[in-house]
C-alpha cells in the first residue's frame, strides 16, 4: 500500500482529489517550484504549506525577499479557493472538479509584512472567508518556524 503524504489525509476529500490538486499546484504551476512551495495539508476549511529559505530567495542579507512572501501568499489563498469549490461540488466526479480551476485568478492582493522573514523555513496558512458564484475572499498567514506571525495577506480572486 502506497504511503499518503499529509496533503492525501485530508478529511472530507477523496485521495484522487488531493493528489490531483497537488499535482497542478506543485508540479504544474511553474512559478509554485521556483518558490519552493510544498502543500502540507489541503481541506475544504483550509490549506497549509511551506517554503524552505534558499540563497535564491534572499533579498536583504538573510531574510526573505518580500515578493516570496507575497507570491506565496497569493498562491496559497488560490489553493484555499480551489480547495473550497471542490467542496462546494463534492456531488461531480474527482476529475470534472479539477478541472474547474482554468479560469481562478487574482483581482486583488493586499499583503501586510508584520516582521522580516528570517528563518530556515516558512509556514503558510489560508481560508476562504467567502466563495461567491463569481467572487472568493481569502485570508493569508505567513509564519516563521517558531510559529511567529511574519506577514498576513487578504484576497479577492475571480473564480468564473
Amino acid at each position: 500500500m502506497k504511503k499518503q503524504t499529509p496533503a492525501e489525509t485530508a478529511i472530507g476529500f477523496e485521495p484522487e482529489f488531493v493528489a490531483g490538486l497537488a499535482r497542478i499546484f506543485e508540479e504544474m504551476i511553474a512559478f509554485n517550484q521556483v518558490l519552493g512551495l510544498k502543500i502540507a495539508s489541503i481541506k475544504p476549511d483550509g490549506v497549509a504549506g511551506s517554503i524552505a529559505m534558499r540563497r535564491e530567495l534572499v533579498g536583504s542579507p538573510n531574510r526573505l525577499h518580500g515578493g516570496v512572501i507575497s507570491a506565496g501568499l497569493d498562491a496559497m489563498g488560490g489553493l484555499a479557493v480551489m480547495a473550497a469549490i471542490g467542496a462546494r461540488h463534492m456531488d461531480e466526479a474527482p476529475a470534472q472538479r479539477l478541472h474547474r480551476f482554468g479560469k481562478l485568478g487574482t483581482i486583488d492582493l493586499r499583503i501586510d509584512y508584520l516582521r522580516p522573514g528570517v528563518g530556515d523555513h516558512f509556514e503558510l496558512r489560508a481560508e476562504v472567508l467567502r466563495l461567491g458564484s463569481r467572487v472568493a475572499t481569502t485570508r493569508m498567514e505567513f509564519l516563521g518556524a517558531d510559529g511567529k506571525l511574519l506577514s498576513t495577506g487578504a484576497a479577492a480572486y475571480i473564480v468564473s
